[in-house]
């Protein structure tokens, strides 16, 4: 089924002629301390709310950004497909309710043109492939070209031991080389406002979207920066690949963030779903100058 019934209108934001919205791709539970890797729990739980069973809420907003010429979304949610133990497991407290959000905004699944997963993880690509009405798999965006990175899209052909439990084939169902599957290799124009770029670190081929329009940026670093409590360097998560390559990523990467004031979008905040960076009082140091919160309830009536 396409939709259940209305959602509200997702929350926005304006980066020159390109507009972002926040999709309702479902909402988890995870253990908080693998989500601060290194930092004591004696500092993380000042920062998020944590129950009896050490878990903390985690959201999976996939974008929709709409350009002058295109419609595209970055990441896809959870989806519809896990099963009773997985949902169990993975502590579900919000289904995936990505049709819904895009038909608040007035477009179906047909007219989005491209997909940018930044990874393979089930919680990034869960809704690239949907259970309908029927119960039959079927490719949420049909008419999308899929953009991976080569070094991410053979680990999902050949997921080594750590990476299965995460790259679920049926997530990658109907995507075919050549087709509605284009594998860049580093840095590429997806249009002339966005483009991607290989970070590495989170996952061998995890890649990062930089939106540029009418002077104006944000970037979405997918789980490089999970939520505004992982801005500082150290602050890594233990589902990390290579965390030594996420800390020299951030350490690098977010200070020309500052000096750009660019808004950093989030997919993973249950608070605030971007910041607009801004320099510190210490060299190095980014801070934000500007927040768009999350709306409470978000989309669901």
């Amino acid at each position: 089924m396409e939709t259940s019934k209305p959602a509200s209108k997702p929350p926005g934001l304006k980066i020159g002629e390109v507009e972002i919205f926040w999709l309702d791709g479902g909402r988890i539970r995870l253990d908080g301390g693998p989500m601060f890797g290194p930092v004591p729990k004696a500092l993380w739980s000042q920062k998020v709310e944590v129950d009896d069973h050490n878990c903390i809420g985690i959201d999976n907003s996939a974008m929709l950004i709409k350009t002058p010429g295109a419609n595209l979304v970055i990441d896809s949610g959870i989806g519809n497909k896990m099963t009773p133990k997985q949902q169990e497991n993975f502590k579900l407290e919000s289904p995936w309710r990505l049709p819904e959000s895009l038909a608040a905004l007035g477009l179906s699944r047909n007219e989005i043109d491209i997909v940018i997963p930044t990874h393979a993880d089930f919680d990034h690509a869960g809704g690239l492939v949907f259970r309908n009405a029927n119960g039959r798999l079927e490719l949420t965006f049909p008419r999308a070209r899929h953009i991976f990175q080569e070094k991410e899209w053979a680990v999902v052909k050949k997921p080594d031991r750590r990476s299965a439990t995460s790259y679920w084939p049926e997530n990658f169902i109907g995507l075919k080389e050549g087709e509605n599957l284009t594998l860049v290799d580093g840095e590429a124009e997806i249009t002339p406002e966005v483009r991607v770029f290989l970070t590495g670190g989170h996952t061998i081929g995890h890649q990062a979207v930089e939106i540029s329009s009418g002077g104006a940026s944000a970037v979405h670093l997918g789980d490089l920066l999970p939520s505004h409590n992982h801005l500082h360097p150290l602050w890594v998560i233990a589902y990390d690949d290579y965390p030594m390559e996420v800390i020299a990523f951030k350490e690098s990467f977010l200070p020309g963030c500052a000096e750009r004031e660019s808004w950093l979008l989030f997919y993973h905040d249950t608070e605030i779903l971007a910041g607009r960076a801004a320099p510190g009082r210490r060299p190095g140091e980014v801070i934000f100058s500007q927040t768009l919160e999350r709306p409470t309830p978000y989309l669901t009536e």
